[in-house]
């Protein structure tokens, strides 16, 4: 356990370390913000051209879609009025698996299918007569020239659709529901999955001012003042800016935290040198990560008597639901050791326990990463409102989010309060490893 320990030290970062993340992730949204080195940021700092958060009027039904990952969300949204609250949200959601030939296809095979979903889903509800606002969330770097209408940067996430990088999101979906002609939508706006979550948490919590996705990717958007976002003209009020910061590290400010497992996962993912930060954090890669990890302990003769079966050998076939699983076990092991044996292991004692530290070293790294990032961002805010405290609320959502055990629970908000003089940032609802990272 001595070499194992050793071994998996090097995912315990130091507070220092975590300190270093944050101020290079701070330097870098300010050169995405700005005009002559928006370019070479590593951190784009999309505008939305959201200007604000709900403010009470929008009442009625609409259509939402949700593009972020291999599962396709089609929603319909019931905004109403609540004598208590002001506002009362109800939702009826369908989800759809996206085919691997769609991701991998073209633009046009992949709307297709978008619109066939939102076809099945309108002929369930029965409201295929119903001309709907429709909003779409859209998970992937888009650079927007209004609120409905952005030109795809790039794919993430393992989809790769030819035609559509370069091209209007919106536009693509209006051409693939006009080609089916079986019903009419008005697609009034697209946003980030993390401007929808800091959205929606706004119904909830007015204080709600970030939004922050940890699940298949991850990234994070907030209220920027807007004499700071150099890219779209006027001075006056704030404007939510998409951080995209799934891609801080291509300028090198990760080199030295990637540890040999990360460069392995790297050089064998869909796109190598891309997304290094999102590859430390996301659910894309966390059990790729501890599988990799696991077979250098099989190497050094740690584990599983130093033998691995052929499906551990083979690249993605450690779920990082397994992850969550492992670290969720009660205790007797036996959570951890079905899991093995699916894999062809069959683990002693010993064997489930290191399997259980790998995935909490893979886990625990990950959700410091994430906590650099978040303080990056609000350390942000409160600089450049001139504020000496500064009370947020941060809304979240995400597979990793709401799955891992050790995080927080599904729904809950996070507040933060950062005090300048001691340098501490309190949590407000303690719970999970997110509120120890700058304690």
């Amino acid at each position: 356990m001595d070499k194992v320990e050793q071994i998996l030290s090097e995912f315990r970062l130091k507070k220092e370390q975590l300190k270093e993340v944050m101020k290079r992730m701070m330097r870098e949204m300010d050169r995405g913000l700005r005009v002559e080195t928006h370019q070479e940021s590593s951190v784009k700092m999309l505008p939305t051209y959201v200007y604000s958060t709900p403010e009470g009027s929008e009442v009625g039904d609409f259509l939402a879609l949700d593009l972020g990952g291999t599962n396709f969300r089609v929603m319909l949204v019931k905004v109403g009025e609540d004598e208590e609250r002001g506002w009362k949200v109800e939702t009826k959601h369908q989800m759809y698996s996206i085919p691997e030939d769609a991701m991998t296809g073209t633009a046009e095979m992949l709307f297709d299918y978008i619109a066939e979903c939102i076809s099945d889903f309108l002929d369930r509800h029965h409201i295929k007569h119903r001309k709907l606002p429709l909003g779409f969330t859209f998970s992937f770097p888009v650079r927007h020239e209004d609120i409905d209408k952005g030109i795809l940067l790039n794919w993430t996430k393992g989809f790769k659709a030819s035609g559509a990088e370069g091209n209007n999101v919106v536009g693509l979906l209006r051409d693939a529901i006009k080609r089916r002609g079986d019903f009419e939508m008005d697609v009034v706006a697209m946003v980030n999955d993390t401007v929808a979550t800091m959205i929606s948490c706004y119904y909830e919590d007015r204080s709600c001012e970030v939004g922050m996705i940890v699940g298949t990717g991850c990234n994070a958007c907030y209220m920027e003042e807007m004499r700071t976002v150099e890219l779209v003209e006027g001075e006056e009020g704030r404007m939510c800016v998409n951080t995209e910061w799934g891609a801080f590290g291509a300028n090198g400010e990760l080199e030295e935290f990637r540890l040999e497992y990360d460069r392995v996962v790297d050089e064998t993912s869909i796109n190598p040198g891309q997304q290094l930060y999102e590859k430390l954090i996301s659910g894309k890669y966390m059990g790729e990560l501890v599988r990799v990890v696991l077979l250098k302990l099989v190497n050094e003769e740690l584990l599983f008597n130093g033998e691995a079966s052929d499906l551990l050998k083979t690249r993605g076939s450690f779920d990082t639901r397994y992850v969550s699983q492992i670290e969720s076990d009660s205790g007797d092991r036996k959570q951890i050791y079905n899991i093995l044996s699916t894999l062809g292991v069959l683990p002693s004692e010993m064997d489930c326990d290191i399997v259980r530290l790998a995935c909490e070293s893979v886990s625990t790294r990950a959700a410091h990463m994430c906590g650099a990032g978040l303080a990056a961002v609000i350390n942000r805010m409160r600089e450049r409102r001139s504020q000496e405290v500064l009370k947020i609320t941060v809304g979240v959502d995400g597979s990793v989010y709401k799955l891992h055990p050790w995080e927080y629970m599904c729904g809950e908000l996070i507040v933060l309060t950062y005090n300048p003089t001691t340098q501490h940032t309190h949590y407000g609802k303690q719970r999970g490893r997110l509120n120890q990272y700058f304690s």
